[in-house]
């Protein structure tokens, strides 16, 4: 049986008032979580170095190798904490979004799909969230402009 609005009524409907003061924290909640988890990928970067990072980009077959590194570190440390806090969030998640395509298809791809597949997911999450701005509870909304 549906209600009215077209939702399926609920097997345990005294949860009603618990569903509808939570249901505008999905979006944020998906949106913290997925920048978060990426500034710890540019922490690592930010503490291997510059060297490092470009080293390993050239090892990849990116040139060139230091403005590759640069992007990376930038867009896993400071474009993930401005997905995580809504700020210019469009831009740093598609940014984002295409920095996880190239690395699924061409770092990741020649050594199959078990090895892709996960960067492949963190780029579709990123485009979602490119798609989608920066929601409720971000800075974008906030001050009340987004890109």
């Amino acid at each position: 049986m549906q209600r009215s609005s077209g939702e399926p009524a609920l097997i345990f409907p005294g949860l009603a008032g618990f569903y509808n003061a939570t249901s505008d924290l999905w979006y944020p909640l998906i949106r913290v979580a997925a920048g978060a988890i990426l500034v710890t990928h540019g922490w690592v970067k930010l503490h291997a170095g510059v060297a490092a990072i470009t080293a390993s980009m050239a090892r990849s077959g990116f040139e060139p190798a230091t403005a590759f590194a640069y992007g990376a570190i930038i867009l896993e440390s400071l474009g993930a904490l401005c997905v995580a806090i809504g700020l210019f969030t469009r831009f740093f998640a598609a940014a984002i979004a295409i920095e996880m395509a190239v690395i699924a298809f061409i770092v990741m791809m020649p050594h199959g799909w078990g090895r892709m597949e996960f960067t492949f997911l963190w780029g579709i999450i990123f485009l979602a969230i490119a798609l989608r701005g920066g929601g409720p509870y971000s800075v974008d909304r906030m001050i009340g402009k987004e890109l």
